[in-house]
């Protein structure tokens, strides 16, 4: 009985093995079905559609390789990110949206799409490529295998400005909503609200325009504030208010796998970059002079932690 156990449990784990190994494939899947704008095509329709009708509607200077898509649309049904209906009267397969389609409809407020692209470009996926490296000799994996660090490459390569900027804005749509939705209460006592590294100003405009009462400056210099943090926030009813990701390594929340998977994506792109768990977040928020924290779930992969500075005497 024993032998058996252990032969399944060997087997299983050879499985396991076969599923990481080729884990890649659905990324690229994904980055198919978006470069193919086909959750668009589906979703802009009222009732599930045919493969043909799929096909018919990519923007291509040829007709479309229908086998091939049929493959590549198999695995995204089996991830479950379409459906599908399979009539009684043997007509072919009818392609439906799911709430995870819906995320990667491009030109949508909810769109995870463009972040998607970057995500799964040469360019960004080269560095992962560079971990062993990394592990043995130091260094950052996106000038290893890049030669120059992102934001360097950013300012010298404008393709990729643009590919990497539009993924960060996506992104911060999507957090923007859950901020809203989450940490409506948290600004009623904020007068100004300085958004440090706040891009194009999406999230700060965003809050303003939910919360008129209070002046929002974005602030994309965080070498500036970096030399006198403290003494930019009022004491007694001043606050940092940081969105970031809190790493529980044994957790089973709905983000917690994701959040260690950034992790690792800070390797990869950032120089030095990291995300902490809540001891970690702790340790620095102390050492930077702010001794009490507050940490606020919000329905997104990041949380709100609110810092307050040191009282004085």
């Amino acid at each position: 009985m024993e032998q058996l156990i252990e032969a399944e449990e060997l087997l299983r784990g050879q499985a396991q093995v076969w599923q990481l190994m080729f884990a890649f494939a659905d990324s690229m899947a994904l980055k198919c079905a978006v470069e193919l704008r086909i959750a668009n095509i589906i979703h802009s329709h009222s009732t599930p559609i045919t493969l043909s009708q799929i096909a018919s509607s990519i923007d291509s200077p040829s007709h479309p390789d229908i086998p091939y898509l049929t493959r590549i649309m198999r695995l995204l049904l089996r991830r479950k990110i379409f459906t599908a209906d399979r009539p009684s009267d043997g007509g072919g397969t009818l392609y439906g949206p799911t709430h995870v389609s819906r995320w990667l409809v491009h030109d949508s407020d909810r769109t995870l799409a463009p972040m998607l692209l970057m995500e799964n470009h040469p360019l960004t996926t080269n560095p992962w490529h560079c971990f062993s490296q990394c592990v043995k000799e130091g260094g950052i994996a996106f000038k290893r295998a890049n030669g120059s660090e992102i934001w360097e490459f950013a300012s010298q390569n404008p393709e990729f400005n643009s590919m990497f900027n539009s993924g960060m804005a996506c992104t911060a749509r999507v957090v923007i909503r859950a901020i809203l939705v989450g940490y409506k209460n948290g600004f009623g006592c904020v007068g100004s609200l300085v958004d440090v590294g706040g891009g194009t100003g999406d999230l700060v405009s965003e809050i303003v325009k939910s919360h008129p009462h209070i002046k929002g400056i974005n602030f994309d210099l965080p070498h500036v504030v970096a030399t006198a943090p403290e003494k930019a926030i009022p004491e007694k009813t001043g606050k940092v208010i940081i969105v970031d990701v809190v790493l529980k390594p044994e957790g089973d929340d709905l983000f917690d796998d994701t959040g260690l998977v950034f992790d690792l994506l800070m390797i990869a792109h950032s120089s030095g970059g990291k995300e902490r768990t809540e001891l970690e977040w702790k340790k620095l928020l102390e050492e930077g002079g702010f001794p009490r924290y507050n940490i606020i779930k919000i329905p997104a992969l990041t949380s709100i932690i609110e810092a307050y500075p040191q009282l004085q005497n």
